[in-house]
């Protein structure tokens, strides 16, 4: 089953304070390229606007069941049609208690009935009202029903109370769609990724670094999870949000991240080295700052272990996947590079049209020869190189 990508999410808004929250999510999702229809209860409508919606959505937001701007005046089914899947965030236990025993009073519960997409509910709610067995049953027959459950978590809730029912923040909302509408071809594998740049000291303030934002490791990271992996992240220095439920190692220098790979390698089935590791580190680091002088400054470096090529040079060691960011000869230089540390799987890339950017354009490389990838989002790339991934093991 190939993965598809949302690219057009019908976002319902039910009655409850955490539908400040969906405003954000409205927000990530445009950014992720993601075309938002908002539909909200009357009840939603108490707590944030129809006007705010629309300016986040950039599209106008339906309460009306009976609106007479659709064409054939059904926009329980027009609606609904247009969507890939249906999100409900937050949604109430009086809503999904309606969607259960398919009440349809509403514009909102028409469509989630009318729907042939995916329907993903984000309960919001106070504690005992999460707990309330009527509310427990609803959830049963929910899943029972193929409606994925979105959460909630526990926390500190509106009432002042703490305890389970509160709705998952934005960035967690976001994963977990993802979460929802991907095929689980790794499901059962375990995955080693490294991802970001190193930092190799030269005194106890300055180091050798590189751009690498860390982006395409993270989004990695993020679609393995979603396909079913248990993903381990050894991560460099970025400013990123790890994915939930994936274990994270932070590290800084390259010999921080080749112990922590080695100490994890062995229990793996798949290792992606997307990491931007430093070639070389200062021979001799100051252990002091170095002051400034008017004299030219001389490093003496040495060369940092290669951590792909122990890794793929062990026996029965995991299925190894390395990326090549070249400037120039992209196909050639990255060709060269798989031979010589003997991966199954490379993937290529131009520096300048992929470090540090939301985008890029990626080239998989293996023993059939090259499969260009599309330019797309590197959330869409990363599970497009896994597919690839999977196919692959398959066949092994």
């Amino acid at each position: 089953m190939a993965y598809t990508p949302i690219k057009k999410l019908l976002l319902g808004i039910t009655g409850g304070i955490a539908a400040y929250k969906t405003a954000e999510l409205v927000r990530l999702l445009i950014k992720q390229g993601i075309d938002v229809q908002v539909v909200m209860t009357k009840s939603a409508c108490q707590f944030i606007t129809p006007v705010t919606m629309q300016a986040l959505s950039g599209k106008r937001v339906f309460t009306d069941m009976w609106d007479s701007s659709i064409d054939n005046g059904m926009p329980h089914i027009e609606l609904s049609r247009q969507a890939d899947a249906i999100l409900i965030a937050p949604a109430s236990a009086d809503f999904m208690a309606k969607i259960v025993h398919g009440g349809a009073d509403d514009l909102l519960s028409t469509l989630c009935l009318a729907r042939e997409c995916p329907l993903m509910v984000a309960p919001a709610m106070n504690r005992q009202m999460w707990e309330n067995p009527a509310t427990q049953r609803n959830v049963a027959q929910l899943e029972q029903d193929a409606v994925f459950i979105l959460g909630p978590d526990r926390g500190e809730q509106a009432c002042g109370e703490t305890g389970m029912g509160r709705m998952l923040e934005p960035e967690q909302l976001l994963a977990m769609l993802d979460v929802a509408t991907t095929p689980k071809l790794l499901a059962g594998k375990n995955l080693l990724i490294t991802a970001g740049p190193t930092m190799e000291m030269i005194d106890p303030v300055r180091a050798i670094t590189n751009i690498s934002s860390g982006k395409m490791g993270y989004s990695i990271a993020q679609a393995a999870w979603a396909m079913g992996a248990k993903v381990t992240l050894v991560s460099g220095p970025t400013a990123l949000t790890p994915p939930p439920d994936v274990e994270t190692v932070h590290v800084v220098s390259a010999g921080e991240m080749h112990d922590a790979v080695m100490a994890r390698v062995p229990l793996q089935d798949i290792f992606i080295s997307v990491a931007a590791v430093a070639d070389y580190r200062p021979a001799s680091p100051g252990t002091q700052k170095l002051k400034k002088s008017e004299h030219t400054l001389t490093l003496e470096l040495s060369p940092n272990e290669d951590i792909l090529t122990k890794v793929a040079a062990m026996d029965h060691g995991p299925f190894c996947v390395g990326f090549a960011a070249e400037s120039e000869q992209l196909i050639e230089y990255a060709s060269q590079k798989r031979l010589r540390k003997q991966l199954p799987l490379i993937v290529a890339n131009l520096v300048d049209e992929s470090m540090g950017k939301d985008d890029a354009t990626l080239t998989l490389i293996d023993d059939r020869g090259d499969h260009p990838l599309p330019q797309a989002s590197k959330t869409v790339l990363a599970h497009l190189l896994l597919q690839h991934v999977a196919g692959m093991l398959e066949e092994s």
